[in-house]
């Protein structure tokens, strides 16, 4: 029976990258407000305020959401790749494990920045001043 590539027991590190990426993907959509199908009226909109401002604002605000959302998916990826290296028992995975953590911080925090709006603020900051 050995020497199939297929384990009904893998490692543990492909069972904590697993976890990882499980716990991401429920932490993700969480986050950011539901799922991709949910759809939620305007704060405040009734009919006599929608127009094309409110829908152009809506529109804006879902292009956000589902960047965010696309974007933690991608960062799930890259944590898992992270937990694959980081549990192996090869020590040269663990060694490419660090540099890979990291740069995934490193990625992570600039993603948040630029997701939350910081990045435009200091952009805004720089160039008016105020």
């Amino acid at each position: 029976m050995g020497g199939s590539a297929f384990s009904l027991n893998p490692p543990a590190g492909v069972r904590g990258a697993w976890a990882v990426v499980a716990v991401l993907g429920v932490i993700s959509p969480a986050v950011a407000g539901g799922p991709l199908g949910t759809l939620r009226p305007v704060a405040g909109a009734t009919s006599a305020t929608t127009g094309p401002v409110t829908n152009f604002t809506a529109a804006i605000n879902r292009m956000v959401e589902l960047v965010g959302l696309a974007g933690g998916g991608i960062l799930a990826l890259v944590w898992a790749r992270v937990a694959l290296s980081w549990f192996s028992n090869d020590i040269s995975k663990k060694i490419q494990a660090k540099d890979r953590a990291r740069d995934a911080m490193i990625g992570t925090l600039l993603f948040v920045a630029a997701v939350s709006g910081l990045i435009y603020g200091l952009a805004h900051w720089v160039v008016t001043g105020s």
